[in-house]
């Protein structure tokens, strides 16, 4: 396969189209994010990396903790109109009609509209350039009683997730296989 070079850059995608909801839940905000992953599963520690420009960046910084919710296709519309507008200059929550409720684990609010929540509390940050990394704990998982199979598995394909690539939201689809399915025995 032939390779053009191109200059170091964002490339890695897709990445989740995520919701950080943050602050009190007096005040609750919301903002789009898709610099985020995994660093480690145990213990599960997460991360977002935010412009300090943002005013999130803020409410994370002063409360130490903040929310990763997970995206749906219903919710694409305001994935990208948290990106757009500032929760300085308007609650966009209301905006939008969407709740929250309050995180057992982290008093933050959680999007209820989000089929999985992910209460997260900030362990270490590290400014990096345009973006601060906020290290964070993952304290608290919720997931929508839609997805568990009757088996009692994640069935994370009901979700109808959406991810960001390039300046654009996508839907998932369909899946290739389960782990392990190159040296899984057949049947």
């Amino acid at each position: 396969m032939k390779k053009i070079a191109w200059k170091p850059g964002t490339v890695m995608a897709p990445l989740p189209a995520l919701l950080v909801t943050c602050g009190p839940m007096e005040r609750p905000n919301a903002m789009t994010a898709g610099w985020t992953g995994i660093l480690c599963s145990d213990p599960p520690i997460t991360y977002v990396s935010i412009q300090p420009i943002r005013y999130s960046h803020g409410l994370v910084s002063e409360r130490g903790v903040f929310v990763l919710n997970l995206t749906t296709e219903d919710l694409a519309f305001a994935v990208d109109f948290c990106g757009v507008k500032s929760g300085r200059d308007m609650d966009k929550l209301a905006h939008l009609g969407l709740t929250v409720e309050r995180g057992p684990n982290t008093d933050c609010p959680m999007l209820v509209e989000s089929p999985v929540n992910i209460e997260c509390r900030v362990r270490q940050v590290q400014q990096l350039g345009t973006h601060d990394f906020f290290m964070a704990d993952i304290v608290g998982v919720h997931v929508a009683e839609a997805l568990i199979d009757e088996g009692g598995r994640f069935a994370m394909e009901r979700a109808g997730l959406i991810t960001y690539a390039h300046g654009q939201y996508q839907a998932l689809g369909r899946s290739l296989g389960r782990f392990g399915y190159t040296v899984r025995k057949k049947k």
